[in-house]
C-alpha cells in the first residue's frame, strides 16, 4: 500500500516536471525533481533532469558537481554532452575536448559543441572540417547558424593565420554573415571592400531588429556596437585616427555588456594615444583588465594588450613595471621580438645603450631566425651613438639583406658620410655579383650597375667605372648618355679606345633640331622680339634727320638747405669734425651736479631745479660760441652733442656709490 502511494506521488511529480519543462519554468521543475530524488536517489532520469534544470538556470558548477558525484550512475555515455557543455561554459576547454572525444557515440549535439571547442582552442583547420561535416550531414533549422560559424572560422584564419580564405559560396543574407565576410577582407588588407561589407551589415541589422516591436533603439545600438567597432578599426588602419577615436568613444559611452569588445576598443585607443594623453590611456587600461576578458579574446589579441601595457609603463616612467611585464611576455613567447625590443628601449631611456646592444646581441645569437630585425635595431642604436662604421659592420653581417637595394643604398650613404669610398664600392660590387649569379639582367641588376657607375664617376674613379659602363652599353647600344660616359672614362685610360668608341656617336646632323626661329621669337612668352625691317628703316631715317638738332641739357636741381640756415652768417668750417676735435672745444666742466636726483627731503621734487638754472635759459650765451656767430644764437646751440650727452638719472660712478654706502652704513631700514 505504501509502495503504491509512493509510485502515485512520483507520477504526479513527473507530470509536474514535464509541464514546467514545456513552459520553461526550470526553477519549479528543479524542485519537483529534487522531491523525486528523495523518493529514489539513484534514479538516472531524475538525475539527468536535475542536471538539465541546473544548466538552464545557469548553475554550471552545481550541475558538474552532480555529474561528478554520481559517476557510477551518470556514465560518460549517458551524459557526455551535458558534462562537456558545463566544462565549456566554465572555460575548462581542454577538459571539454577530452569529454567529447571519450564519448562512444558522436551525436549532432556533440559535434556542434566539438566545433565550438576547437574554435576556442584556435584549431581553425580542424574546426573548419567539423562544421563542413555538420552542414553536409544534417538538415534542420540550425543550418543558418552553422553557416555563420563556418564563416567566422574562415575570418579567423584570414585574420590571425594570414591564410587566403576560400570562397564558401555562402549567401550573405544576414548581418552576421556580412560581418564575418568583412573581417576576412580586413585580414587580406582589402579595407575599402571591408568597409562596404560592414555598412551592408549595419543596414541588415537595423532591418532585422526593427521588425521586432519589443526591441528599442538602445538595443539596436548595442547590437551594432561590434560592427561600429570594426569600422573604427578600419579607419585607424587607414590613418583616419580622429574619426576612429570619435567612434571608439561613442561605443564606450553606450556601455556594452561585451567585455571583450570593450577591451579591444580600449587597447586601440591606447595605440592611438601612444606617448601622448597618458592619463586617458591609464583609464582605458582598466577596461582591458575586466573579469572574463581572457576568455573572450584570442591569444594574439591578449598578447597585443599586454605589449601595450608594457609600453605604457615605459612611457609613464614605470621602469620596474615595464621590466616585469616584458619579462613575463618573454617567458610566455621566448621567440617573440617585442618583449626584447621593449626591454632594450627601456634601457636606452635609462642611458644604458651598451647594455641594450648586448641584450639584443644575446637574443640574436639564441634566435637566428629573428636575427635580421634585431640587428637592424642594433645598427640604429649605433647610429644614434654616432658609431656609423660599427653600424655598417652590423648591417653587412645580415646576409639575407646584403643584396637588397634598400640595404645597398643605406650602406653606400653611410660609407660616403664617413668618406670611405672603397667600402661603398665594395658594397656595390657584392650586390652586383649576387644579382649576376641569381637574377642576371633583371631591372634591379641593371639599376645597381648604373648607380655603381655613377657613384664611381662622381668620386673620380673613372677607370673602375669602365666595366660597369661597358655592361650597360651592351644591354642598350642606343643609349647615347652611357656611351658618352664610357668615352669620357676611356679618354683617361686608353685614348685610342675612346676614339674608336666615338665613331658610334650619332652625327651632329642627326642631333640638330629643326626649329623655326621666327615662329619661336614671335611666340607668347618670348622675352625679346626682333623688330621688323620696315620699322628699323624708319627709325634710322629719324635718327639721320635729327643729327643736326642740339641736345637739350638737363637742369640741375638745387640742393636742400638746413631749416635754420642763415645766408648772412658764414658756416662753421669745422662743422664736419667731431666736437672733441674742433679748435674751440674746451671740454666739459666737472663737479657741477645738474640734477640732484633722489636728494633732499622726502616728498621734494626736482622740477624747479631746471627753472632756477640760469645756464638753461634761452637768453644766456653759449659757453663756447662758434667763430663768426653773433650775439643772437638759437636755443639749440646750448644742447650738448649726442655723443657727450648723459641720460637723465644716470647712475653715479663707483667712487660716489661707495661714499654713499659709507655714509649710511649703520642707518637705513
Amino acid at each position: 500500500m505504501a509502495a503504491a502511494a509512493g509510485s502515485g506521488a512520483a507520477a504526479a511529480l513527473w507530470s509536474e516536471v514535464n509541464r514546467c519543462g514545456q513552459n520553461g519554468d526550470f526553477a519549479r521543475a528543479l524542485k519537483s525533481v529534487n522531491k523525486i530524488l528523495q523518493i529514489s536517489k539513484d534514479d538516472v532520469t531524475a538525475l539527468q533532469c536535475k542536471v538539465v534544470c541546473l544548466i538552464q538556470n545557469g548553475n554550471f558548477k552545481e550541475a558538474l558537481s552532480v555529474i561528478n558525484t554520481h559517476t557510477k550512475v551518470l556514465t560518460n555515455d549517458v551524459i557526455a554532452f551535458e558534462k562537456a557543455y558545463c566544462e565549456y561554459r566554465l572555460n575548462r576547454i581542454e577538459n571539454a575536448l577530452k569529454t567529447i572525444q571519450s564519448a562512444s557515440q558522436q551525436t549532432d549535439k556533440l559535434k556542434e559543441l566539438y566545433g565550438q571547442v576547437l574554435y576556442r582552442l584556435e584549431r581553425y583547420d580542424d574546426c573548419l572540417a567539423a562544421y563542413r561535416d555538420l552542414i553536409r550531414n544534417s538538415q534542420d533549422e540550425y543550418e543558418e547558424e552553422r553557416k555563420t560559424n563556418l564563416s567566422a572560422v574562415v575570418a579567423a584564419q584570414s585574420t590571425w593565420e594570414k591564410v587566403m580564405p576560400e570562397d564558401l559560396g555562402l549567401r550573405e543574407a544576414t548581418y552576421e554573415l556580412c560581418y564575418n565576410s568583412a573581417c576576412a577582407l580586413i585580414g587580406q588588407g582589402k579595407l575599402n571592400e571591408a568597409m562596404k561589407k560592414l555598412q551592408r551589415a549595419e543596414e541588415l541589422c537595423r532591418q532585422s531588429l526593427s521588425e521586432d516591436s519589443d526591441v528599442t533603439e538602445e538595443d539596436i545600438e548595442a547590437e551594432l556596437a561590434i560592427i561600429h567597432g570594426q569600422m573604427a578599426y578600419i579607419m585607424q588602419l587607414q590613418g583616419r585616427t580622429e574619426d576612429a577615436l570619435q567612434l571608439y568613444n561613442q561605443i564606450i559611452k553606450l556601455k556594452p555588456t561585451d567585455v571583450g569588445l570593450l577591451a579591444v576598443i580600449a587597447n586601440n585607443i591606447i595605440t592611438i594615444n601612444k606617448d601622448q594623453n597618458v592619463f586617458d590611456s591609464k583609464k582605458k587600461v582598466k577596461l582591458t583588465n575586466a573579469e572574463g576578458v581572457e576568455h573572450k579574446l584570442s591569444k594574439k589579441q591578449l598578447q597585443a594588450i599586454e605589449f601595450n601595457k608594457a609600453l605604457l609603463a615605459m612611457y609613464t616612467n614605470q621602469a620596474d613595471q615595464c621590466r616585469k611585464l616584458s619579462a613575463s611576455l618573454q617567458s610566455q613567447s621566448p621567440e617573440h621580438l617585442l618583449p626584447v625590443l621593449i626591454q632594450a628601449a627601456q634601457l636606452c631611456r635609462e642611458k644604458q645603450h651598451a647594455k641594450a646592444v648586448g641584450l639584443l646581441q644575446d637574443f640574436a645569437d639564441q634566435h637566428p631566425a629573428n636575427a635580421a630585425e634585431i640587428k637592424l635595431t642594433m645598427a640604429q642604436l649605433k647610429i644614434a651613438q654616432g658609431s656609423v662604421t660599427k653600424a655598417c659592420m652590423i648591417l653587412r653581417s645580415i646576409e639575407e639583406l646584403q643584396h637588397k637595394p634598400g640595404m645597398v643604398s643605406a650602406l653606400v650613404t653611410m660609407y660616403s658620410h664617413e668618406e670611405d669610398i672603397d667600402s661603398a664600392i665594395e658594397v656595390f660590387t657584392q650586390a652586383i655579383q649576387w644579382y649576376q649569379q641569381f637574377q642576371p639582367k633583371s631591372p634591379v641588376h641593371l639599376s645597381l650597375i648604373r648607380e655603381a657607375a655613377n657613384f664611381k664617376l662622381k668620386h673620380g674613379r673613372k677607370k673602375e667605372a669602365i666595366s660597369d659602363l661597358e655592361e650597360l652599353w651592351k644591354q642598350n647600344p642606343k643609349d647615347v648618355h652611357t656611351l658618352a660616359q664610357l668615352i669620357s672614362a676611356y679618354s683617361l685610360v686608353d685614348p685610342e679606345k675612346a676614339k674608336v668608341l666615338s665613331k658610334h656617336l650619332p652625327s651632329s646632323d642627326t642631333l640638330s633640331l629643326k626649329v623655326d626661329v621666327d615662329a619661336l621669337e614671335n611666340s607668347h612668352g618670348a622675352t625679346y622680339i626682333r623688330k621688323k625691317a620696315g620699322k628699323l628703316a624708319g627709325d634710322n631715317q629719324q635718327k639721320e634727320q635729327g643729327q643736326g638738332d642740339v641736345k637739350k641739357k638737363k637742369k640741375k636741381k638745387k640742393g636742400k638747405l638746413p631749416k635754420n640756415y642763415d645766408p648772412k652768417v658764414t658756416p662753421d668750417p669745422e662743422r664736419w669734425l667731431p666736437m672733441r676735435e674742433r679748435s674751440y672745444y674746451r671740454g666739459r666742466k666737472k663737479g657741477k651736479k645738474k640734477d640732484q636726483v633722489g636728494k633732499g627731503t622726502q616728498g621734494s621734487t626736482t622740477a624747479g631745479s631746471s627753472e632756477l638754472d640760469a645756464s638753461r635759459t634761452a637768453s644766456s650765451p653759449p659757453t663756447s660760441p662758434r667763430p663768426g656767430s653773433g650775439t643772437a644764437v638759437s636755443a639749440t646751440s646750448n644742447v650738448i652733442p649726442p655723443r657727450h650727452q648723459k641720460p637723465a638719472g644716470a647712475p653715479a660712478t663707483k667712487k660716489k656709490q661707495q661714499q654713499k654706502k659709507k655714509k649710511g652704513a649703520k642707518g637705513g631700514w
